[in-house]
């Protein structure tokens, strides 16, 4: 896992704002240890976020402009960013409700289609070693989508999970049972999509404006079910709404539901790398799901 980056004596959210925009900063509130709330002269808001990893803030910076390059959701506009710091448009928050939900899910459908170079394509301009949260994230292209999800996405975090002893040898080889198996478990191939990558409800913001807006992006080329899983992983406002609007403007691939859990590995193990055994037993059920409801699949 990254050690935190080292930042510059005297450097601060008030510093880097002015820095990065070029206009006097007015007030400061920070909201925790890594991200401020600027006002700058004139009383435009804007955040203010340090980094946690060396190119942590280049890979946000370039994932949140490749995600509005599409044209299609919503997220705050880059400022600016340096090694240290990156600044955005702050965006007012407000309340889930039913038509932002269901046009989440249609902008979600057309930027998954706006598609990607290849699966783990970084976005332009973006590094190779990006993160997920505060996990190291390699951004190494494939063009087979079970063989680089196993490769890139399943097992680095599985092998550290285990040298880790969160979770023990004879529980990976269920994991990596289901590695094995992924070209028969994974469904219709698909092109690459446009991934946000790091979807989960947290990263959903339901702005004052009646749209949902996405911060936080891992953003990559990936299979679009791995974001439609994440979302549903810790539960989102509306997320019935949400799904039914993407399979009305993209639908998914019959038995897209059976394989929710095969997606999942992916974010469980990097929340087991990051925070413990509890989502060790979670990615170890996602495993066994997977592979359970994989059984009319079996080609050997």
């Amino acid at each position: 896992m990254p050690e935190p980056i080292e930042v510059a004596p005297g450097d601060d959210p008030r510093a880097a704002a002015a820095r990065l925009t070029g206009r006097r900063v007015i007030d400061e509130r920070p909201l925790n240890a890594t991200l401020s709330e600027v006002t700058l002269d004139g009383g435009h808001v804007v955040m203010v976020k340090r980094g946690d990893g060396p190119a942590a803030a280049q890979a946000e910076a370039a994932g949140l402009r490749w995600l509005a390059a599409a044209g299609m959701v919503r997220v705050p506009d880059v400022h600016g960013h340096d090694r240290h710091w990156l600044v955005t448009d702050h965006v007012p928050p407000g309340a889930p409700n039913p038509e932002a939900a269901a046009r989440l899910g249609r902008e979600l459908a057309a930027l998954h289609a706006s598609g990607a170079p290849a699966f783990g394509a970084p976005p332009p301009g973006g590094p190779v070693d990006a993160y997920i949260g505060l996990a190291p994230m390699r951004n190494t292209p494939g063009t087979d989508w079970p063989g680089w999800y196993a490769e890139h996405r399943v097992l680095p975090y599985l092998r550290h999970a285990v040298d880790d002893g969160t979770i023990r040898p004879a529980e990976a080889a269920v994991i990596e049972r289901v590695c094995e198996r992924l070209p028969e478990l994974a469904g219709p191939a698909e092109p690459p999509a446009r991934l946000h990558g790091d979807l989960w409800s947290g990263n959903v913001l339901w702005a004052a404006d009646g749209h949902a807006w996405l911060i936080d992006p891992a953003a990559h080329g990936g299979h679009r079910e791995t974001d439609l899983a994440m979302l549903r992983l810790f539960g989102c406002p509306h997320l019935d709404l949400v799904l039914d609007a993407y399979q009305e403007t993209a639908p998914l691939a019959e038995g897209w539901t059976d394989r929710v859990g095969l997606h999942q590995l992916f974010p469980l193990l990097v929340h087991a790398v990051l925070f413990g055994r509890s989502y060790a037993d979670q990615a170890l059920m996602a495993a066994r799901s997977a592979m359970e409801k994989g059984r009319g699949k079996r080609t050997d």
